[in-house]
């Protein structure tokens, strides 16, 4: 299997994880569902990256379980702006340099921001992204919390 950025940049920083292929259907968009369901995992463990736009261009990245949806008005709080909307699906391809729905909130183009739902905190492991379809990597939270700068806060529903 190809490397992704999210892979390299695990792999340079010496941080354990594990890859998890499965089937992508490509008339599936509900991505972290197909994920969740594919590989028998708890849609609680599985973490959905989202670009959210802060307002003048100005974006982060929010990463919530798929059962749930991401609390704008949270994340507006825990970041300290007025409001946050998710980003122009483009804006946020542009930025991260991966596809929707292949989005990983490790090695991405543009280092931005990341907040981390602290639900991730009650799992030994969670997954994300790898960086295209049908790939997660899961992986300690602190793990991920260590190599995107990010912290644990409130922002799922």
């Amino acid at each position: 299997m190809s490397a992704t950025p999210a892979t390299v940049v695990l792999d340079s920083a010496g941080i354990p994880y594990e890859l998890h292929p499965y089937d992508h259907d490509p008339a599936n968009h509900n991505f972290g569902d197909e994920a969740a369901a594919s590989l028998g995992v708890d849609p609680l463990q599985i973490f959905k990256t989202l670009v959210v736009d802060t307002g003048g261009r100005h974006l982060a990245v929010a990463v919530v379980p798929v059962a749930t949806q991401l609390d704008l008005k949270a994340m507006a709080t825990v970041l300290g702006v007025k409001k946050a909307d998710l980003a122009d699906p483009e804006l946020a391809v542009r930025s991260s340099g991966y596809i929707v729905g292949g989005i990983s909130p490790i090695g991405q183009k543009t280092p931005l921001t990341t907040i981390i739902d602290e639900t991730a905190e009650l799992f030994d492991t969670i997954f994300v992204s790898a960086g295209r379809r049908g790939l997660q990597i899961s992986l300690f939270p602190q793990s991920l919390a260590t190599i995107t700068s990010a912290r644990f806060a409130d922002i799922a529903r």
